[in-house]
């Protein structure tokens, strides 16, 4: 299956992403998320917070998903779909690290401390923006496309890493542990379970957007690569 502007056409809707947006808030700010005992309100950005990491780690995902199978297939459409994934993941990542130290602000009483999730975390954030970047300032040639397939796939490592820092910390992390089955409280996992699932339809929807883009881009650049007489294999696309 090769991602295709209809085959995303439903995704580009934001009819779905939107009412899922409404539930989530109506779910954590009006019906109420129980109030953390210890910390009080600003707990509830965990609902915000930690869906974002799952969309950041889905999104990175699928990059290295698509480079696989551009590197396979040898299908530039695929390397579109890389680097549409890469770019939805950097703005979760950016949303992640946005609301983390404002959490943390809030429960620990500083903005940033170089706690070995936060330092991972800042690592698997250049990484990708490592990887736009390399996408950005190259002409987009197909040695190009390769090279930032193979960077993408091993970038992937640092997401189990990222994920497992707790306990490679051995207790000294300041992050709490990792969610596992009845860790949340009473009340909940369900305002939690629609808010990662609002963050992944909300990331369908843009990665949708972005690669029918992309192609609509590819498509043009040939057109006018063809008038021009250049020669194959030289056509470049803007991420």
């Amino acid at each position: 299956m090769t991602p295709s502007p209809s085959a995303s056409s439903a995704w580009t809707r934001p009819t779905g992403v939107v009412l899922l947006l409404f539930a989530a808030v109506y779910a954590v700010l009006v019906v109420g998320a129980p109030i953390d005992r210890v910390q009080g309100p600003i707990q509830k950005i965990l609902y915000v917070h930690v869906p974002c990491a799952f969309a950041t780690y889905l999104g990175f995902a699928l990059t290295a998903l698509g480079s696989a199978l551009y590197l396979w297939k040898n299908d530039e459409r695929w390397d579109r779909f890389a680097a549409s994934s890469a770019a939805v993941g950097v703005l979760f990542a950016t949303l992640m690290l946005i609301t983390g130290p404002i959490w943390a602000k809030g429960t620990w009483g500083k903005w940033w401390s170089w706690d070995l999730r936060l330092t991972i975390t800042l690592l698997l954030y250049l990484v990708y923006v490592s990887y736009l970047l390399l996408r950005s300032f190259t002409e987009g040639s197909e040695r190009t496309a390769r090279f930032a397939a193979v960077y993408a796939i091993a970038g992937l490592a640092v997401i189990p890493l990222n994920y497992f820092a707790i306990d490679l910390a051995g207790g000294r992390a300041i992050h709490p542990e990792n969610l596992e089955r009845g860790s949340l409280g009473e009340g909940m996992g369900w305002p939690f379970l629609i808010g990662v699932l609002t963050s992944f339809a909300a990331l369908f929807h843009l990665l949708a957007l972005r690669v029918e883009v992309a192609g609509m881009r590819a498509e043009l650049a040939g057109r006018e690569a063809r008038e021009l007489g250049a020669p194959d294999g030289e056509v470049s696309w803007d991420t």
